[in-house]
């Protein structure tokens, strides 16, 4: 059945901020939602191209936002799941569904009754009586459906929409192989000793994963998305971090169901023949073309700009770690890098990252840090809503309220990995905010942090603390995004400058402030002592060399994939072989540094939003650098600040150009220089 009756995708939902009815809902609701979602979107678009009257921007704009919002709120609850709780069942699902929302997305985007009073409203643009929001959205929706090939003719349209269904079906494909293969390659060990240098925490993590997988009395490392693994800065059994680190760069790779090395050649095919009949010579020039950055030349000149010091200083820092690797007889490799780090980080700065766990943690971060730092800058309020349901029996939900006692929104938090949700940590959107269809926003954070043993506290590490501001600074982003029209909604921003805001968010850990409220001893309240947070901060640059170069590494891979045309896309790729020209192209190849991402598992660009783009956390990166910089020089964290950096930039949402809402924060164009230096790039 698909009635509103039996389907609660199909009926608004009784709960608070319009949060999906998780509860009620079952897998087998999903497509029936869905059909009736791209029916009702169907018909509403099909109502605008029927009119006789001429085309404004009421009747064609305002009425092609007005549409879709059922498919939408079926959208944002199914995929929230599906890349959170994709079991088998709701991956069978995401499958069918590949083609179909392109498909009909296509339908839209390329119809030309469409386009053809898009374009009118457009062409008349100077002579109406708009708002900066209403004219940013005829200039942006005329733009996206030029680029996404609205004028094309119906053969050029098919071929193009046959096209982007295949890639959606082929990407869907390229997550599911790595999700199975990081599940299956998931490192067992037999023998706690095996382990030696892990924290009771930890040991207990692994203890319960394997216990989860039917491995009583074993213990099961999963793998990160990326290619190293925390552990490895502290895992003694040499051994072991070579296990560990095999396994993860082995994903998409070995031969069986999962290999994914025919599944990207396809997907770089199909997307260079899309670029193609779009008019551009890459994927990439077709990407850049509607980003910030503007080009794929603007693009190489940063990141070779970068890659040349960055390179110097990992050389430099692999020369100390050599030098301690000596006297334990060993050549450094790339297992042994994190673990001779911590090493080298103890002799020259008296400083062990991995015994700060016992000050960070999780609840304390999340409540004293994460949601202290956004009281002071903001005023917002947030309290926990017990009456409230996620997806998952792990996910909390949150109530935010403004200073002023307003209700903003709904922040949803799930911290834990499992087996079914997809590597690494990501914010996303369950309901955008917008004044048209009179929604608030509910966003959800996603993070992959072991789970201890019932009992057990669950201690942070600092990148995980890191994290944790980060994807927070995306939650802020799409809860504070105040607009108009649903097409500007959240993070609706280009690509190249969503992690601006999430990047900013992240400074604040070490800003004193801050650390010294949530940085206490899970045991004795006692704060991270002063000394300890002096070394951090002189540490700050420390191993970033590696971190830079491993970064930089990956966005050179996605560059180069993107970067081919359609004849050399369509050659016979060896995999390994082409990474390791590319590397060697830009300098990084050094085999002890490996890339962060190896293409097998480059979910980023593979099967996420960022193909060609991954440069964009560098290049975002510049302005957040910068953006410190203000807040230093005006005053700190005080609510001045933080409500001119939420109404100039966090607030605009998609509504304007990104880069004039920075200069209107600023008062300038961003400088690099402060991003030189926070990296260590300076010489």
């Amino acid at each position: 059945m698909t009635d509103a009756v039996t389907n609660p995708l199909l009926a608004p939902t009784p709960l608070p901020y319009d949060l999906p009815p998780y509860g009620s809902i079952r897998v087998e609701h999903y497509l029936p939602a869905f059909h009736e979602a791209f029916a009702a979107q169907r018909a509403e678009v099909d109502a605008i191209t029927a009119q006789t009257e001429a085309p404004t921007f009421e009747n064609t704009l305002v009425a092609l936002e007005r549409s879709g919002a059922l498919l939408d709120r079926v959208a944002r609850t199914f995929y929230t799941v599906s890349s959170a709780d994709g079991t088998a069942e709701v991956q069978a699902v995401e499958e069918e569904l590949a083609p179909l929302m392109s498909a009909h997305g296509d339908a839209i985007q390329l119809d030309a009754a469409l386009y053809a009073r898009v374009t009118a409203v457009h062409d008349a643009l100077d002579s109406l009586d708009l708002d900066a929001e209403s004219r940013y959205l005829v200039e942006r929706r005329y733009r996206e459906m030029s680029l996404a090939g609205a004028g094309l003719d119906d053969a050029q349209k098919q071929k193009l929409t046959d096209l982007n269904q295949r890639l959606s079906t082929l990407t869907t494909t390229f997550e599911k192989n790595l999700l199975a293969d990081t599940n299956e390659l998931a490192v067992v060990f037999d023998d706690a000793a095996e382990l030696d240098g892990l924290s009771e925490g930890e040991l207990s993590a692994a203890a319960q994963a394997a216990t989860e997988r039917g491995l009583d009395g074993r213990y099961v490392v999963t793998l990160t998305l990326y290619t190293g693994h925390p552990y490895l800065a502290s895992l003694t059994n040499r051994e072991s971090r070579r296990r560990l680190l095999e396994a993860s760069r082995a994903r998409g790779t070995r031969g069986n169901a999962h290999d994914n090395r025919a599944t990207l050649r396809e997907i770089v095919r199909l997307r260079a023949e899309r670029a193609a009949l779009l008019g551009y010579s890459s994927h990439a020039a077709a990407v850049l073309a509607d980003q910030t950055a503007g080009s794929p030349e603007a693009v190489h000149d940063l990141l070779r700009r970068l890659a040349v010091p960055a390179a110097a200083n990992a050389r430099a820092e692999q020369a100390a770690l050599q030098r301690i690797a000596d006297g334990d007889g060993i050549r450094i490799e790339a297992h042994d890098w994190a673990f001779y780090t911590e090493k080298v980080r103890a002799e020259q700065y008296d400083l062990d990252r991995a015994a700060l766990r016992p000050w960070f943690e999780a609840e304390r971060v999340l409540r004293d840090g994460v949601f202290s730092a956004a009281e002071q800058l903001y005023g917002l309020r947030i309290s926990e809503r017990h009456d409230l349901q996620g997806y998952h029996p792990d996910v909390r939900v949150f109530e935010v309220h403004n200073a002023d006692g307003s209700e903003l929104g709904l922040f949803l938090l799930d911290l834990y990995t499992r087996d079914s949700k997809r590597g690494g940590a990501w914010m996303n959107s369950i309901v955008t905010q917008s004044r048209l269809r009179g929604t608030a926003p509910v966003v959800v954070n996603n993070l992959n942090v072991n789970k201890p043993a019932p009992g057990t506290p669950t201690l942070l590490t600092l990148d995980e603390v890191t994290t944790l501001f980060h994807e927070f600074g995306h939650a802020l982003h799409g809860l504070f995004a105040t607009v108009t029209y649903p097409h500007f909604a959240g993070t609706a921003v280009h690509r190249d400058f969503v992690e601006f805001p999430s990047q900013v968010n992240e400074m604040w850990i070490f800003w004193p402030e801050i650390l010294a409220h949530y940085a206490r001893h899970h045991e004795t309240g006692e704060p991270l002592p002063a000394d300890v947070v002096e070394r951090l901060h002189a540490s700050e640059a420390f191993n970033q060399g590696f971190a830079t170069s491993e970064y930089l590494a990956a966005s050179w891979i996605d560059q180069a994939w993107h970067g081919l045309s359609v004849d050399e896309a369509s050659r016979e790729i060896d995999v390994a072989a082409f990474e390791a020209a590319a590397l060697a192209d830009i300098g990084l190849d050094n085999p002890v540094v490996p890339t962060r991402y190896a293409s097998t598992y480059f979910a980023h660009v593979f099967s996420g939003g960022y193909s060609a783009g991954y440069y964009s956390y560098i290049w975002s990166e510049v302005l957040d650098a910068d953006t410190v910089e203000w807040f230093r020089e005006n005053g700190g964290l005080t609510r001045e600040n933080g409500d001119r950096f939420r109404q100039r930039l966090l607030g605009v949402g998609g509504s304007g150009d990104p880069l004039e809402a920075y200069r209107d924060f600023r008062g300038r164009d961003a400088e690099i220089q402060p991003l030189l230096e926070r990296r260590g790039l300076t010489v």
